[in-house]
């Protein structure tokens, strides 16, 4: 273990509990992650939506930042645009804070993803819904314009990303569409995360992987003059090609297996897929 220098009390309890070997507090940057991520102006977490240890290493990230007075805000794929905690006090309730991101809990299981918002609250730090609206949903299916924001060749793979993202399931007409949506959602992120930043300080944004991905995702839409550094959970064996797009790879243990596209499979019968990412 890599000792740290805490700035606070709390964080000096952690730093013992680590040393005696509690899991009660955790270190979310080791100091190779930290030399890695920081500073930054953006920190661009990805994750796997179906493992609790992501959002566990989220929340203790999100926490240890805002602790150090370091976090200036928490972008979340998981809330709309233009939604925020900014008008909520710190000890707001989390019945407050889930209404004011107009939280889809069947979407997004607030227990999940609770404990990630809550962090930020708590430390005064404001969380923005950083999503496409999903009033804007079926216009944007339609918008060709969107298609010239990636090259043809990244065109090509956020197609087939899309494509094993639905477990190759989804009909061949709607994958324009979809990618136009998953465009325009890394587009909103970018610009709610750009809008966000403050000197000295990080905003993080939490996402699933293929949002973060440096060559196809938010990254490709920030401004160029802010420092954006990308960290991804991988449950099990890291990926090379997920390697290649972050500045660090955050492993966990594999997943129990369990078939993810059987719900897809109820919606398009008749078709074999594979898990979706």
């Amino acid at each position: 273990m890599v000792a740290m220098r805490p700035r606070s009390l709390l964080l000096c309890l952690c730093a013992l509990a680590l040393v005696l070997g509690s899991t009660a507090c955790t270190a979310p940057l080791p100091l190779r992650a930290r030399q890695a991520l920081l500073p930054a102006d953006i920190l661009l977490l990805g994750e796997q939506h179906d493992a609790p240890e992501h959002q566990t290493w989220e929340k203790d990230t999100v926490q240890w930042l805002a602790q150090r007075g370091e976090l200036a805000a928490l972008v979340l794929e998981m809330a709309e645009q233009g939604r925020s905690t900014q008008a909520l006090a710190p000890d707001a309730s989390e019945a407050a804070v889930q209404k004011a991101l107009y939280w889809n809990d069947a979407a997004w299981p607030w227990a999940a993803y609770g404990p990630v918002a809550m962090a930020a609250v708590r430390e005064g730090v404001p969380v923005l819904g950083g999503n496409l609206p999903r009033k804007r949903l079926n216009a944007t299916t339609t918008d060709t314009a969107l298609d010239a924001q990636l090259p043809a060749a990244a065109w090509q793979r956020q197609q087939q990303a899309v494509r094993e993202g639905h477990c190759d399931l989804l009909p061949e007409k709607m994958l324009p569409g979809m990618v136009r949506v998953q465009i325009a959602r890394d587009l909103q992120l970018a610009h709610t995360a750009a809008a966000a930043v403050q000197r000295g300080k990080v905003v993080v944004v939490v996402a699933g992987v293929g949002h973060v991905q440096r060559t196809l995702g938010v990254p490709l839409y920030l401004p160029k003059n802010l420092v954006a550094k990308v960290a991804v959970a991988q449950a099990g064996q890291a990926l090379a090609a997920i390697e290649e797009e972050a500045d660090w790879v955050h492993q966990t243990p594999a997943l129990p297996a369990h078939d993810a596209c059987a719900p897809l499979r109820q919606q398009w019968p008749g078709a074999a897929g594979t898990k979706p990412q």
